[in-house]
């Protein structure tokens, strides 16, 4: 537990921080060798999807689920991408990378960041080894994550 009430998106800055947090780490997602193929529809739009999805994770507006649909797109978006724990750990690792650099130097909220990244990133994967066009079903609202974790 913490002290701090905020929503993390509040702390983490919000959502021009999420934007510089995306555009960081994909930059070296991109040009990496074990992700890159992962990302090969990649478009520069991804990454405001991608900010704007964790604002509504980490506290702030739906607008992933009022404009991009929801928890349910973004699994699908996960589908047929046969994602390895060997790319999901470089994942990770680019991503706290990313973190380090652009969250505030605050060690609860990043902890707390990077756990969203880890638990998220496991379902991607298991999401991921499932075709492309798969039923994805109603998974539930998009999820939120706070000062103690998922929400």
């Amino acid at each position: 537990m913490t002290g701090d009430t905020r929503p993390l998106i509040e702390a983490i800055g919000g959502l021009d921080a999420l934007r510089r947090l995306s555009n960081t780490f994909y930059d070296s997602v991109l040009t990496d060798p074990l992700l890159a193929p992962v990302f090969a529809h990649f478009t520069p739009t991804h990454t405001e999807h991608v900010a704007i999805w964790l604002a509504e994770v980490f506290g702030g507006p739906t607008r992933f689920t009022d404009e991009l649909g929801g928890h349910p797109a973004l699994l699908r978006a996960h589908l047929g991408l046969s994602i390895t724990e060997e790319q999901r750990l470089r994942w990770m690792e680019l991503m706290t990378k990313a973190v380090e650099k652009e969250l505030p130097a605050d060690e609860l909220l990043r902890r707390r960041v990077i756990e969203y990244f880890d638990w998220g990133t496991r379902i991607a994967r298991d999401v991921s080894a499932d075709p492309a066009g798969t039923d994805v079903g109603e998974p539930g609202p998009t999820p939120r994550w706070d000062w103690n974790g998922l929400a």
